[in-house]
């Protein structure tokens, strides 16, 4: 066994903590509770003892976050070694905090402009706020089938490059939270020719690359800046995130003193140490670390090919047993990401999971159609049965069967052929947002951290606002893509698709009126400075 391998199998922050878990020195530094003496007359801390045993700060030993020389340094060069990067930095505060790093990183001056995929996480919203940067909204390619969106075509980046060559930078999501994908690979290829680093919050693709059945990851496409959770998908403890970098395009000091601008300069030792530990998993077992979840997948498929209620979501290409397209829209389906209907129309996703709640399964989340099953390298055929036995139950219970501990109604099956044909609508509509329409991107939208006065705006009948400034978010369901932003101007195209959507039922958070018969806007006059403030 080589040197090499050697150094891949040691988890040096890992060690430094169980070195320093047993050691008998005394404390006379942060924290307060002394490993966990301080509760010894309440007669300990519970299942937390033996972590507090492990909570130190910056000591002799124990190395910097924020200026690593020692153990930290090292276990983030071997993580950079397992998942492809020039460079990994450790995250305690989740992918959010890389987000914001990110964002921060790129757009250095207010009114710099980032193309933004418009259906992110918060976290982003948050970023841009922070850094006072305009935002280019791209549209997402969306899968008509399911109505769900991925992330914006190639063509779409290119033409919005094209028209704001200015542009910092290109942030995506991929996969999004249904494990759904496209190849980021054209992506990457358009923003280097125009120069630019494309950002991919990767939160649900941790594991990805590690092995064979798994997608390409976003760094192996090309990417500039990644951010995965590495506790969602890999076994690292909750907020245990990392952010990996590879090429010239990205300012590296500048982004190290934005990550110890926005993560705490007293990090968790214990979610650091789970980092490493999670890293090591992966670079000692390999492919092998995934073998037991993925056996467990297949059983629930072969499961639920006997009951034929149940439906999965998976790319077309993947139904039908032929290759896939890379520029589908919906190409890559992550194995560990299941995510089942009733194919009946009878139980909503939400009335699904809270019937699998009953018989004790927790799924990972649910809309009005889907419910998303988490697997992991965690998972074990005994939880695959589980949710078998269940399923099973939920087959044959009465239709009109209220759930465990759940006052609401279910569908019924006559209505079901409405519901899936009002989805069909509203996916076909949000198919046709294509580069060739000019919803395809966004006019700049500001973004600050200033509030906005309630004298500042007012609310119209919707057909009156082609030409104002949208003060208020709209985000209709199916398919979870805001079709407006703060700042956002107002056009008559917008105005056909939010009518056609209220027409079809659609439901929309953020506005002030579901119903979208009114719109809240900004008064005439205001300045253009002011738009686009916190919301």
């Amino acid at each position: 066994m080589g040197k090499k391998q050697l150094e891949k199998e040691k988890a040096p922050l890992f060690e430094a903590l169980c070195q320093y878990k047993n050691g008998r020195q005394a404390s006379f530094h942060v924290p307060g509770h002394k490993k966990g003496r301080a509760y010894a007359a309440l007669g300990g801390a519970g299942f937390l003892d033996q972590v507090m045993e492990a909570d130190v700060t910056e000591i002799s030993g124990t190395d910097d976050l924020h200026h690593p020389e020692g153990v930290i340094r090292d276990a983030q060069m071997l993580a950079a070694d397992c998942f492809g990067a020039e460079e990994s930095f450790f995250l305690v505060g989740g992918s959010t905090s890389g987000n914001l790093a990110m964002i921060l990183t790129v757009c250095t001056r207010p009114g710099d402009i980032l193309l933004v995929q418009r259906n992110v996480h918060k976290s982003v919203l948050n970023g841009l706020m922070l850094a006072g940067a305009r935002a280019v909204f791209l549209q997402p390619q969306v899968d008509e089938p399911s109505g769900l969106a991925t992330a914006p075509a190639a063509e779409t980046v290119t033409a919005a490059l094209a028209v704001y060559p200015e542009a910092k930078g290109v942030l995506v999501t991929m996969p999004n939270y249904y494990g759904m994908g496209t190849d980021l690979a054209p992506l990457a290829e358009a923003c280097h020719r125009h120069g630019v680093p494309l950002l991919v919050d990767e939160a649900h693709g941790a594991h990805y690359g590690q092995h064979p059945e798994l997608p390409v990851s976003a760094l192996a496409s090309g990417a500039d800046v990644v951010v995965q959770s590495t506790h969602k998908m890999l076994a690292a403890l909750t907020m245990g995130a990392m952010l990996h970098v590879q090429g010239p395009r990205v300012n590296r000091g500048l982004l190290r003193q934005r990550l110890a601008m926005v993560q705490s300069s007293s990090p968790s030792y214990p979610v650091m140490g789970s980092l490493d530990l999670a890293r090591r998993q992966l670079h000692v077992q390999g492919a092998a670390a995934f073998t037991a979840g993925l056996a467990a997948v297949e059983g629930l498929k072969r499961g639920l090919k006997e009951l034929s209620r149940f439906g999965l979501l998976q790319p077309q290409a993947q139904q039908q047993g032929a290759a896939g397209d890379a520029a589908a829209a919906y190409a890559t389906q992550d194995p560990f990401k299941v995510v089942i209907y009733d194919r009946t129309g009878v139980l909503s996703g939400y009335e699904l999971q809270r019937r699998l709640e009953a018989w004790g399964c927790v799924p990972e989340m649910s809309d009005d159609r889907y419910v998303v099953l988490l697997y992991s390298l965690g998972s074990t055929e005994e939880d695959t049965r589980h949710l078998l036995m269940a399923l099973s139950h939920i087959t044959v219970e009465k239709a009109d069967a209220q759930p465990l501990h759940s006052p609401s109604r279910v569908l019924q099956p006559q209505a079901s052929t409405h519901v899936d044909k009002a989805k069909e609508n509203l996916a076909v509509e949000f198919s046709t947002w294509n580069i060739f329409e000019p919803t395809a991107f966004s006019e700049p939208v500001p973004f600050s951290l200033t509030p906005t006065d309630p004298d500042e705006v007012e609310a119209i009948p919707l057909e009156d606002g082609s030409g104002r400034m949208a003060a208020e978010m709209v985000i209709p369901y199916p398919p979870g893509i805001p079709v407006l932003y703060p700042g956002e101007r107002v056009t008559e195209a917008t105005i056909r698709k939010l009518q056609a959507l209220a027409q079809a039922g659609a439901k929309c958070q953020g506005a002030q009126d579901p119903k979208l018969r009114m719109i809240l806007v900004y008064k005439d006059g205001d300045s253009s400075l002011d738009r686009g403030k916190l919301f």
